[in-house]
């Protein structure tokens, strides 16, 4: 007989897997012995009162042995004979339809802008150190993308879309911790991705498939009006019997270039703010209503949404025991975002808290059409880089001061590592934006005791939550709704949202592509 079953045990009970099946044993009110097999399948910490509880679920076999108790692993053939399709980048959506596309018999052929993955962390050193901007290779572009840099979060609610399980398997598979497949907010770490990224690439080559680094799209070829193939900054051509557009949110330069070769994209609401750090330690104490969490809690972290004046301010990106990062594209720009190493030890706690745009918010951009709201974020980037000291620099603020519109007359330490200049952050961002902060963060306060204070650090400004067009494309095949055998796929298509949500947005558009080569 199979069971499921949850317990919950304090965080230190919990961090014994050797006593589960007492507890188990207890539950059931059965011998031990008759427990035949068990397997823990979810992992939740309750912090709601003081007496903080750690639930698990386990599926416990009874009185019978389970047909099968280790997971199978994907076996991908060769494809290096078979058609291809071309993936435009290596970022999680790119990376998940080539595994995909492998699995189903078709080759990828994968062009990535940037460097490998540990070629990147050169620039992005640089970037902190020497505060230069490669516009190829960055926290945002190069293999593994965005995710790769900022912290490796997992977790999701675009779980109707598509097999979240599958996803998380194949990161284990490629040398994630098996906690991912249990916790009810997995992370992996940046630390962690750049090996799991450079084995999902081996896999990729190892069964036919190709990749190309530091090769830029700059064109498109297309004829009645389907997608044939691409050209690149290298002066090369490559076909393919489809193009999966996999770019990134950040990617201006093929939204700009979509709209040169009048294929049909649209504007579309998204969210600007700041990146807020607290000490972290502030942090637990409000969150696990104690001074210490001690050693069997993690850093705490938090999931804050108020309603102002009809628009949502909500945190994004939370990273607990992490750090804020540069994540610039280009010149003349400072983009801020968070990230976490594995063990998350670092003793700040920073999020995005940003505010909901519609379109109306850029209509005075309205000469660009579809590309509206990339001016509206590319004047606040400058903006920022200019208060900044026109360098890696980035203005900040303490949290009541920027509330009481008082320029902060000294900083706190940061995570920050290219360092911050005390500015007024209202004379970067637009009043209907800041207005909308300096109330969210006194209304959190009511929510997060504590968390409304001077500890706590502004710093401007995270304008990339997701990306600002949409490149529309058919329900049913997912195609591009004017070009045929083009795929629009992951954050920069606009119909995703981080690593799972991408990763299952590439799975489902290799499948389409296979339906429709009929293989």
């Amino acid at each position: 007989m199979k069971k499921e079953i949850t317990i919950s045990l304090s965080p230190e009970e919990a961090a014994n897997s050797n006593g589960y099946i007492n507890y188990l044993s207890q539950l059931i009110g059965l011998k031990k012995s008759q427990i035949n097999y068990f397997r823990l399948l979810k992992r939740t910490i309750d912090a709601r009162s003081r007496n903080i509880k750690t639930h698990l679920s386990f599926e416990v076999f009874i009185d019978e042995v389970p047909l099968q108790t280790l997971r199978k692993k994907k076996i991908y053939p060769d494809v290096s004979q078979k058609k291809s399709v071309i993936i435009v980048g290596a970022g999680p959506a790119g990376l998940f339809t080539a595994l995909k596309l492998i699995e189903l018999g078709i080759k990828p052929v994968i062009l990535e802008r940037g460097k490998d993955v540990h070629e990147r962390k050169l620039d992005i050193a640089n970037i902190n150190r020497a505060h230069i901007v490669n516009e190829d290779s960055n926290y945002c572009f190069g293999e593994g993308g965005a995710g790769t840099f900022s912290d490796g979060k997992l977790y999701t609610r675009s779980t109707k879309r598509g097999n979240v399980q599958e996803i998380l398997e194949i990161l284990v598979e490629h040398g994630a911790n098996e906690d991912i497949l249990i916790d009810s907010h997995p992370h992996i770490g940046s630390d962690k991705l750049p090996k799991i990224i450079s084995n999902i690439r081996e896999t990729i080559v190892n069964s036919g498939g190709k990749y190309y680094f530091n090769c830029k799209v700059t064109d498109l070829i297309i004829k009645n009006p389907i997608i044939r193939g691409v050209i690149t900054n290298n002066k090369d051509s490559f076909y393919g019997e489809s193009v999966i557009l996999a770019t990134g949110h950040s990617a201006n330069d093929i939204y700009h270039l979509l709209q040169n070769k009048s294929v049909y994209i649209e504007a579309k609401p998204f969210a600007i703010g700041v990146r807020v750090e607290h000490p972290q330690q502030l942090i637990d104490t409000i969150q696990y209503h104690r001074s210490e969490r001690g050693d069997f809690l993690p850093a705490a972290s938090y999931n804050l949404v108020q309603q102002v004046n009809g628009r949502g301010v909500f945190s994004f990106c939370m990273c607990p025991g992490g750090i804020i990062v540069p994540s610039a594209t280009g010149l003349n720009q400072i983009v801020v975002n968070g990230m976490s190493n594995s063990q998350r030890n670092s003793p700040y706690a920073n999020s995005g808290i940003v505010v909901t745009l519609e379109l109306e918010d850029y209509s005075h951009y309205k000469e660009y059409g579809a590309l509206a709201g990339l001016y509206f974020q590319s004047a606040i980037e400058k903006a920022a880089f200019n208060a900044g000291g026109k360098t890696q620099t980035a203005p900040a603020q303490r949290m009541v001061d920027f509330v009481s519109n008082r320029v902060s007359n000294d900083l706190p330490p940061t995570s920050y590592n290219p360092g911050i200049v005390s500015v007024s952050i209202k004379d970067i961002l637009p009043d209907f934006i800041s207005t909308r902060l300096q109330i969210a963060f006194k209304e959190f306060d009511k929510k997060m005791k504590g968390y409304f204070t001077n500890e706590a650090i502004l710093i401007g400004v995270e304008s990339r939550t997701s990306s600002p067009v949409r490149i529309p494309r058919v329900k049913e095949s997912l195609e591009h709704v004017q070009i045929k055998k083009l795929y629009p796929c992951g954050e920069g298509s606009g119909y995703a949202g981080g690593i799972i949500s991408s990763a299952i947005d590439g799975v489902r558009c290799a499948e389409k592509i296979a339906v429709n080569l009929s293989i």
